[in-house]
This record gives C-alpha cells, sequence and structure tokens, in this order.
C-alpha cells in the first residue's frame, strides 16, 4: 500500500474519521473500536486495496486485536455509502480507493500485473462535458478505466518472446 497521493489532495472540513462518525450518527449507528480501527488503517495512506489487503494491514497494525472478516465487508460498505471510499470491480475483484479528500481522477488497468494506475486528463473532462452538454445532460461524475497491458509487463512479455526457442 503506497503512502503516496500523487494527485494531491482536496481540502475538506471533517477529518475521515469525523466525517464517517457523522454518517453512521445520521443512520443512528455507533463508531465502534472496530470502525475506528479500519478508518484509521484506510486512511493512514492513499492506495487501491480489497478487503483481504485491509484485513492483513490490520492485523500487521493492531496486532492481536483483530476485526472480523463481516465488520470489514460491512464496514467499506458503509464507507461507500458516506462518500469516503470508491469502490471498482476489477476481472471479479471489489478494489476500494479513497474518495473523500482526494481529486478526481481516472484509471489505467493492467490486466497483466493487475496494478493500477491513476492519471488525470483535461481533455478527457472537456470531452466529458462536451458529450453532456450536446445531450443535455447534467454530469455528477464518471468513472473511467482503461484496459490494457502496462509498459513493464510488455517488456517481460518481449523478454519472454525473446528466450524462446525456435523449432
Amino acid at each position: 500500500m503506497s503512502e503516496e497521493f500523487p494527485l494531491g489532495k482536496v481540502e475538506v472540513s471533517l477529518t475521515p474519521l469525523a466525517r464517517f462518525e457523522e454518517y453512521l450518527q445520521s443512520r443512528e449507528k455507533r463508531m465502534t473500536s472496530q470502525r475506528r480501527t479500519l478508518v484509521e488503517c484506510v486512511f493512514r495512506h492513499h492506495s487501491h486495496f480489497d478487503a483481504e489487503d485491509l484485513m492483513e494491514d490490520v492485523a500487521r497494525t493492531v496486532g492481536h486485536r483483530r476485526v472480523s472478516r463481516p465488520t470489514v465487508y460491512r464496514t467499506l460498505t458503509e464507507l461507500v455509502d458516506a462518500g469516503l471510499l470508491r469502490k471498482m470491480d476489477l476481472g471479479g475483484r471489489a478494489v476500494y480507493e479513497h474518495d473523500y479528500g482526494y481529486p478526481a481522477h481516472d484509471h489505467l488497468f493492467c490486466t497483466d500485473c493487475k496494478k493500477l494506475f491513476e492519471f488525470r486528463s483535461d481533455d478527457l473532462i472537456r470531452l466529458r462535458d462536451s458529450v453532456a452538454a450536446e445531450n443535455g445532460f447534467r454530469v455528477a461524475g464518471h468513472r473511467f478505466i482503461i484496459q490494457g497491458m502496462c509498459q513493464q509487463c510488455q517488456e517481460a512479455r518481449r523478454q519472454a518472446n525473446r528466450r524462446m526457442p525456435v523449432v
């Protein structure tokens, strides 16, 4: 899990934890120690992760204080509903990323190594807005994922093909 925020940050009025507490209160739920641990682990650094990654991070971070698998999945759903995380389905795998305090962006997804690369494109935003305007559509957001093969995987494949004996 990377600790960098490659696209910068967006100023927000509440911390993710405070925002989540506000969300829970509006639904008459309480902030449990397990929920708090999960939010702290998720927002300690910016990365794309799945539930298994989060469970491993929690185990490394808090050691003996375990959080059950159902609690992890339930809390991830609540964090998405609260607008704190965004969920993406990639090749049958649910992947999460920060949606609160992180700028809008899009992704390149390597179908070989399964890495996600973030990017921002003003040209893409202009195209999106132009298409929306032509159709009388009001944009609330978008999700754009380009699938293909990253440079490292392309190079690895070239190297493997060079080593193959010709019969």
